[in-house]
């Protein structure tokens, strides 16, 4: 049942009051309570985040190693490629000038050969016209 006193404005007032009043205080200790939760939970999303910004840092730096790696690879590779053509050029060029050396040392003993042949037939044509 209701009260059976009167409710004029400032008893309505009062009340409105005490009761925002009361609803503050409530407010206030749950929020004073659940500080130590609130405190601990920032914590603990400071030590996630922390963690989280670890790996990836770490696997930056992993990413960064094997990016390194793959270039210093490229490069020995590389490197080992033109050395290869370098040395397949040196062979291509020395077998060149060795066919060159064998051509003229056979042009030398042909036209040696066809010098002696000549100077042969001279001396048989001679040898003939003085018989």
């Amino acid at each position: 049942m209701r009260t059976a006193k009167t409710n004029d404005l400032a008893d309505r007032r009062s009340a409105a009051a005490d009761a925002k009043a009361a609803l503050l205080r409530a407010y206030r200790a749950t929020r004073d309570a659940a500080e130590p939760m609130r405190l601990a939970r920032q914590e603990e999303l400071v030590t996630i985040a922390a963690a989280r910004d670890e790996r990836r840092e770490e696997r930056d730096r992993i990413k960064s190693e094997t990016r390194e790696r793959q270039q210093e690879q490229a490069r020995l590779e590389a490197e080992e490629a033109a050395y290869q053509d370098a040395a397949a050029v040196a062979a291509r060029a020395k077998v060149e000038a060795r066919e060159k050396a064998d051509s003229l040392i056979a042009q030398v003993i042909k036209d040696d050969a066809a010098r002696k042949a000549d100077r042969d037939r001279r001396y048989a044509n001679r040898k003939a016209r003085q018989q």
